[in-house]
């Protein structure tokens, strides 16, 4: 593993840049890596899908998958693809300080 800077904290990451400790995570480290992921803002409806994923991610474990995203968040496909456009999963994966999601490339 490896450490990197982001928002002026130091956290770990693995090979592609996830976060590997959930519990260094803060909003403003999400807001940073939305940017290099090419979001320049986080609304509300971003928050809502890296909220859900932060208390999903947490409880089981692991980052939630696309399906489960859509299914229990109240959020459709489409609508994920329009937030977190190329791989909505592991983007927001990654913005929420999660590791990549089981089937993701």
């Amino acid at each position: 593993m490896t450490t990197r800077v982001i928002a002026n904290k130091t956290v770990a990451v693995n090979e592609e840049g996830f976060m590997t400790n959930p519990g260094e995570w803060t909003r403003e480290i999400a807001l940073e890596l939305a940017k290099e992921d090419g979001l320049p803002e986080l609304t509300p409806d971003h928050w809502k899908v890296i909220d859900f994923c932060r208390q999903d991610g947490l409880a089981s474990g692991k980052a939630p998958t696309l399906r489960r995203i859509t299914s229990m968040a109240g959020v459709t496909t489409k609508e994920m693809f329009a937030l977190f456009p190329k791989g909505p999963a592991k983007k927001v994966a990654h913005i929420s300080g999660l590791g990549k999601p089981e089937g993701c490339v």
